[in-house]
């Protein structure tokens, strides 16, 4: 199997995985389900599904360095902040 065989398989992969996190989602939200143990579960499938993009989609899976840091540092910062607006929300 050549190189560009090999990761076009990957991207493949890489969108299933997302289309089948997109659909549990979608599934959570048609079936009412709520709670802090439903939003950490979302929260952390949202967290698989940007990493997903950052390293296929965007090329970084190989990438060292300040590149890729501050790619993932930011979709977890992003995910974080949203997780503490829940939780803050809960408790008023």
């Amino acid at each position: 199997m050549c190189r560009e065989d090999a990761l076009v398989r990957i991207a493949r992969i890489a969108w299933v995985v997302l289309c089948l996190l997109t659909l549990a989602t979608w599934a959570v939200g048609r079936a009412g389900l709520y709670g802090p143990a439903i939003v950490a579960l979302l929260l952390l499938s949202v967290l698989v599904k940007g990493q997903v993009v950052i390293d296929v989609f965007m090329g970084l899976r190989g990438v060292r360095g300040p590149w890729r840091w501050l790619v993932s540092g930011w979709l977890v910062t992003v995910l974080v902040l949203i997780g503490v607006a829940y939780w803050s929300g809960r408790e008023a």
